[in-house]
């Protein structure tokens, strides 16, 4: 026997046994390279919280920044322009009324064209529109004017919530929502004093300062609108900021996101879903609530001033920030809440009723700091209502009815809108204090918060099991 036998003869055992152990190496290494090769979904989600929040941020700023500057610009413009309460809340409502109508009809052009045309086009469109509103001479040409701020302004609130959609995981949803969200209390509490300064322009260039209000809060809508069709992308799969993994992995979780219990499928015909009691549940619940919303957005600063009486403009602006800054904190303490109990039902609950107890404290006429404490809570409240309920009306919609059922739960939720300028207007015209309209406020409140509780609740379960079965995985994992 050569000598080489020896060796061959011992060496095929080894061979074997490293045969037989890297057959386990290959595997491990395999499992491995896919767990590197697959981001988590928190990883994803939060890159694309950080591209894309911080713009629908500033973009929804420029939008609300319309609609607030409507009530300090009431400050001068309504004695320039002879107008009494019910002229002015009239002009707001047929805002709404343009608003409500045309909402459905962009929604489904949002869908038909896709977000970043759509959204850079109505945003120019209501910048537009925002800024000729300086050319009001009268009640007429107010309501036309806003009319047409309305109908152009329309597309972006639904359009937005149904864009969040497309990039967030329900499990994401209350922070992504109280992120862009807070973009509302964040515009009142700087609009509120930048508003009282540029009001001290008045007389100007021969413009009034309501003038150089529209004029200077309007035109950054435009340019904004031109920003957002070079940095939008209409969905995952077309963001060249994300790699491919990172678009399977984002994919994979808005697909596998939990329906409600009384969710549609596709096969349920589009009006059959929109005329749904589940549907017509959430339309009434969020009527109630923006009830509230318009009454901080346009009286806030009208009712500040009726407590604060011998206030500048200035320091009205500048009181009426307080409220705004308690409520950009309670949105996002309270959206991250949320997310971290998996729970929605009982987080919409308790800012509606503590809004409503709000309205009640703003309505008693007691001390000025009472009822600052009362705007504050109706603001902290109502807003942050508004971030936890837009977390799961979209579960109830098939994928191909989302887009006009989100635009009509807004569109009928926006009635209240309409009604709540009119309505609050006219009762301050015949009694004199917004007492009236506060308690009016509060009554909705409530009835919102007894149609609230017969909402699903449960919809979070699922995407909890999903979570306990995650964490064992990653438990079994650390462990080999």
């Amino acid at each position: 026997m050569s000598p080489t036998q020896p060796r061959d003869a011992t060496r095929a055992p080894q061979t074997s046994a490293t045969a037989s152990s890297g057959d386990a190496a290959p595997a491990q290494n395999l499992a491995q390279d896919s767990a590197h090769a697959r981001p988590s979904a928190d990883a994803v989600t939060r890159k694309v919280s950080r591209h894309l929040l911080g713009f629908l941020f500033l973009l929804f700023v420029v939008s609300f920044l319309d609609r607030i500057n409507i009530g300090f610009a009431g400050l001068t413009m309504m004695k320039d322009l002879g107008l009494t309460s019910t002229q002015f809340g009239f002009a707001t409502t047929l805002f709404y009324l343009a608003y409500i109508a045309c909402g459905i009809p962009s929604n489904l052009a949002l869908a038909r064209f896709g977000a970043r045309r759509w959204i850079a086009f109505i945003m120019i469109a209501w910048g537009l529109a925002s800024t000729a509103t300086m050319f009001a001479t009268d009640a007429r040409t107010l309501y036309g004017l806003r009319m047409l701020v309305g109908v152009t302004e329309a597309g972006f609130l639904p359009g937005m919530l149904l864009y969040l959609t497309c990039w967030f995981p329900p499990a994401w949803r209350a922070r992504a929502n109280a992120l862009f969200m807070i973009a509302m209390p964040v515009t009142a509490a700087f609009g509120s004093a930048v508003s009282g300064f540029v009001l001290r322009l008045d007389g100007h260039a021969g413009l009034a300062g309501w003038q150089w209000l529209f004029l200077l809060e309007g035109l950054p809508a435009a340019l904004l609108g031109c920003v957002a069709f070079c940095y939008l992308d209409d969905a995952p799969a077309a963001a060249r900021w994300l790699s491919p993994a990172e678009k399977r992995t984002l994919e994979a979780e808005l697909a596998g996101a939990p329906a409600t219990p009384e969710a549609h499928s596709e096969q349920t015909g589009l009006w059959q879903q929109i005329r749904s009691p589940i549907v017509i549940r959430f339309a009434a619940a969020y009527f109630c609530l923006v009830n509230t919303l318009a009454m901080v957005a346009v009286w806030a600063p009208l009712i500040v001033k009726s407590f604060s009486a011998g206030a500048s403009n200035v320091t009205v602006g500048l009181i009426a920030t307080i409220p705004q800054i308690v409520t950009i904190v309670a949105m996002i303490v309270w959206g991250r809440r949320s997310d971290r109990r998996q729970e929605r039902k009982w987080h919409l609950i308790a800012p509606m009723l503590l809004a409503a107890l709000g309205c009640m404290l703003c309505a008693s006429g007691g001390a000025p700091l009472v009822q600052l404490l009362g705007v504050c809570l109706a603001s902290a409240g109502s807003y942050t209502a508004m971030s936890i309920f837009w977390t799961t009306p979209d579960q109830a919609f098939s994928p191909a009815a989302r887009a006009v059922g989100i635009a009509v739960i807004n569109a009928i939720g926006n009635l209240s809108s309409a009604a709540n300028p009119l309505v609050v207007g006219w009762l301050r015209d015949m009694t004199h204090s917004y007492a009236a309209g506060l308690g009016y406020s509060a009554a909705l409140l409530v009835i919102g918060t007894l149609i609230v509780v017969r909402l699903p609740g449960g919809q979070n379960s699922a995407r909890r099991d999903a979570n306990n079965v995650e964490a064992a995985e990653d438990a079994k994992r650390a462990a080999a």
